[in-house]
């Protein structure tokens, strides 16, 4: 970005943060503005039902449920005929996906991407649209979302929002979202029932939005095989032969509402003691750091090379979840999906009653989580070594994915593609819909 741009970007966040009735004349500004062009680009085209736009994390990467669609439907001879466009911020770094000659990059929020959504038959996104783009009638929409949701979202918040919105922002930004989208897809009734409530479906008709047939994103995790897991160690530097037969430890914490950086974006400030966890556990383990896709800041863990890895910016945490012993996690969703995978969790809740309290609150008892919880840096050195040789844990954990996963069995693409085209109704697999 140009620094004068920076700089702009940089003053008009501090605005935002400290003067909630200005913030919202900037975003009305922008937003018709930019709506404006959209419209303008969108009468020019017609739909066209055989082409697809895929995105992740506003054009942050290639991954979750939009890529299980779209690789599921380029193992298919049925599909031969859709086109696909893939939409990043930095386009570059995918070109590789060229090599199919039916799928075209383009780059978020340009000329290109717009005409690309004014033409799609088909939105698969696993966060929002921008808010400027709208569908017409005869495009749809699929919110694919990007987790099961431990810690309050939308509707549901209690506590007072966050730095950038306050809790009736946000949910104006989820009634945004949801009057765009056709379908949200869930794994489970829980989920169901969480984003019926997030997203205030029911105020809205749109109940049957949801589509309940599992995550996409997990069928890799269910179909994983040994020669695939190796090859993802080998492509991290992590096989066995080059860590010493180490144990890997994924430490994939969420971030905070109340750390953010104007005109950076949010922060993350580490709430571990990486030295103390090498001079007690370096012998035996090293650990893979991812941060949350929305935490901007660097992290430099030059200090620890050999025993921290820092996979922030790894295309998909699927492959991570594969690659790990253990999961450390806080109030992320990660643990909802790598507990298909049924090895030890650990819950490193350094920050419990302020998060729970003050920032965002929680949908389901701690006591359900199948992992213990620990506060303590102290703590969490003596429950790493527990949770690798414990069993205790194994009958939480199928009651666990039997709430919380019950339709995630290796084949939801595959289910989710014939509705969302139309071949086979949506109808809920905890109604017999699978």
């Amino acid at each position: 970005m140009h620094p004068v741009k920076k700089k702009i970007k940089s003053v008009l966040f501090d605005i935002a943060k400290k003067y909630p009735p200005l913030r919202g004349v900037i975003r009305t500004s922008f937003f018709t503005y930019r709506r404006y062009r959209f419209n303008q680009v969108s009468k020019q085209f017609t739909t066209d039902k055989k082409l697809i736009t895929f995105c992740v994390f506003s054009g942050k990467g290639y991954s979750d449920s939009p890529r299980a669609i779209y690789e599921y439907m380029l193992s298919c001879e049925q599909y031969q005929d859709y086109h696909f466009v893939w939409i990043f911020k930095h386009p570059s770094q995918f070109r590789w996906l060229e090599e199919n000659p039916r799928t075209t990059l383009v780059k978020w929020n340009s000329n290109a991407y717009r005409e690309a959504m004014a033409k799609a038959g088909y939105w698969i996104f696993n966060y929002r649209v921008s808010d400027h783009i709208w569908p017409r009638e005869d495009q749809v929409y699929v919110e694919c979302w990007h987790g099961t949701p431990l810690k309050r979202l939308g509707y549901d918040l209690t506590a007072g929002g966050n730095v950038m919105n306050t809790t009736k922002e946000i949910r104006q930004k989820y009634d945004l979202d949801s009057a765009k989208f056709k379908y949200i897809i869930s794994p489970s009734p829980y989920c169901s029932e969480k984003f019926t409530s997030a997203w205030n479906l029911a105020a809205q008709g749109k109940e049957s939005a949801i589509l309940e047939q599992g995550y996409p994103r997990n069928d890799a995790l269910l179909n994983a095989t040994p020669e695939k897991v190796q090859s993802i160690k080998e492509n991290l530097h992590i096989t066995d032969e080059e860590i010493n037969g180490k144990k890997v430890i994924l430490y994939a914490p969420t971030w905070r509402d109340n750390q953010h950086t104007s005109g950076v974006g949010y922060s993350y400030e580490l709430g571990v003691d990486f030295q103390r966890l090498r001079d007690a556990l370096g012998e035996e383990y090293i650990i893979l750091f991812r941060a949350h896709y929305l935490v901007a800041n660097s992290f430099d863990f030059d200090a620890f090379q050999g025993f921290v890895y820092n996979v922030s910016t790894y295309p998909d945490i699927n492959d991570l979840y594969l690659a790990a012993d253990l999961l450390i996690t806080d109030y992320s969703s990660v643990f909802f999906d790598y507990a298909n995978l049924k090895k030890p969790i650990l819950f490193y809740m350094y920050d419990l009653a302020a998060y729970r309290d003050d920032i965002r609150g929680f949908y389901i008892g701690l006591e359900e989580l199948p992992g213990p919880i620990v506060e303590t840096e102290e703590d969490l050195i003596r429950a790493i070594p527990q949770q690798m040789v414990s069993s205790d844990w194994d009958a939480k954990y199928d009651a666990f994915l039997k709430k919380f996963a019950p339709f995630d069995d290796g084949q939801a693409s595959r289910r989710v593609t014939e509705i969302i085209l139309g071949e086979k109704p949506n109808v809920r697999a905890s109604e017999g819909g699978k």
